[in-house]
């Protein structure tokens, strides 16, 4: 094992932690090499992660690797040579942006595919081996209230003091709204679709080991293979103008799904044609507008709590890991709690509003027809290589080491 990179806090925490997910465990992972004592308090009694696939960045797998993850990963992901996008219909190759070893050495940290099942289970393998961490399955905060010995949380009716309370429980967070009062997500007009397609089941060489995105009218289909390079996850999003629930978990129509994508390139009919119908789900994409401020007092949240990120940027998962090693960084570097969280907001908020940003922005640009779409294409090639630039080059593990 290698030597620790997390500062040891000075004054170590009693440290709630609203949510098992990856921000969530990540987070009590940093918090825990950082000397402090974490609950985390996850509803579901088991650590199941619907969704399929996800995309793990430099600027997130550097965190992992700090926490003794590079096994784990090795075994359980798949590293894509290549970003790429394609035109619809033709399959054209509108850009391209190398990733594998040119992507470690020019941003110090490998790009990761990995379905978001294992990512969860490699990370809650650690947390169980981590003695700082208590892991209190089927448990969810139903309140909480603040006062001078810090946060008191109520866990089926039985009440614990902490110092600190983070919520990591999503885009509907009841932490978030115990602080704030109730407040809807916003619908983005978008549905998406996703999917598992077993690699044999394709011709060979077809699915290129790439991360790639074919771009048409009002539509995008994404895919990148997972589980060691054995299946491809498939993303496919529409937009629509009824409004469709947030569910992870409803099954979608295949007939449905091809008819959307009628038209549309062979390779793209190919996937949809050989896919698990089992694994076929879809959803509407939400999102809110940039938070002004994330917490009160002792109680801050992380993730999509505080700053849900549609996926046209990949950096979903990727912002609540940021978030995990900087709030560590934070609360290691200062010993006065509101100051340490405040500086915490500060570093994070500019950062992970300009994702959101982009990410809603994309949602428009991906879908694109007309000579707005060629425009778009003769664009493509820079915008994307400095939007890398600007994400991947970023390390959290250095982001306030110091206090300001």
């Amino acid at each position: 094992m290698s030597a620790n990179p997390f500062l040891k806090a000075a004054k170590p925490l009693q440290i709630a932690l609203a949510g098992g997910g990856i921000g969530g465990l990540c987070a009590a992972l940093c918090l825990a090499r950082a000397g402090h004592q974490i609950s985390v308090f996850e509803q579901t009694p088991t650590f199941i992660e619907t969704g399929a696939g996800v995309q793990v960045s430099a600027n997130a797998s550097r965190v992992l690797h700090a926490l003794n993850l590079q096994q784990p990963l090795a075994d359980a992901a798949f590293l894509p040579q290549a970003t790429q996008i394609r035109s619809w219909r033709s399959g054209r190759v509108i850009s391209q942006t190398p990733l594998g070893d040119t992507a470690r050495q020019r941003y110090g940290a490998p790009y990761y595919h990995i379905h978001r099942g294992d990512l969860l289970q490699l990370l809650a393998d650690a947390a169980i081996a981590q003695p700082n961490v208590q892991l209190r399955l089927g448990s969810r905060i139903d309140a909480f209230e603040q006062d001078p010995d810090g946060v008191r949380v109520n866990v089926h009716d039985q009440a614990t003091t902490f110092d600190l309370l983070i919520g990591a429980d999503g885009i509907h967070s009841r932490v978030r709204e115990g602080l704030w009062g109730r407040q809807q997500a916003d619908f983005t007009g978008n549905m998406a679709w996703r999917m598992l397609v077993p690699l044999e089941h394709m011709p060979p060489d077809l699915i290129a080991p790439n991360a790639t995105v074919w771009w048409g009218p009002g539509k995008h289909f994404v895919h990148y293979l997972v589980d060691g390079g054995h299946q491809v996850n498939c993303v496919c999003v529409v937009e629509t103008p009824t409004w469709h629930a947030e569910s992870w978990v409803e099954r979608g129509s295949m007939d449905q799904l091809q008819a959307d994508f009628a038209g549309w390139h062979s390779t793209v009919g190919q996937l949809l044609r050989q896919a698990d119908e089992s694994s076929l789900f879809k959803w509407g994409l939400f999102d809110r507008a940039p938070m002004p401020q994330w917490g009160i007092g002792c109680v801050t949240l992380l993730g999509d709590a505080c700053h849900p990120t549609l996926p046209f940027m990949a950096q979903g998962a990727a912002m609540a890991i940021e978030d995990a090693a900087v709030l560590t960084n934070c609360l290691s570097a200062d010993t006065d709690l509101s100051r340490a969280l405040q500086r915490y907001e500060n570093l994070r908020k500019p950062r992970t509003a300009r994702i959101q940003r982009g990410s809603r922005r994309n949602a428009k640009v991906f879908h694109l027809s007309g000579v707005a779409a060629w425009l778009r294409d003769r664009a493509a090639s820079r915008a994307g290589q400095n939007a890398m630039e600007q994400l991947y080059r970023y390390d959290p593990m250095s982001d306030g080491i110091t206090a300001g």
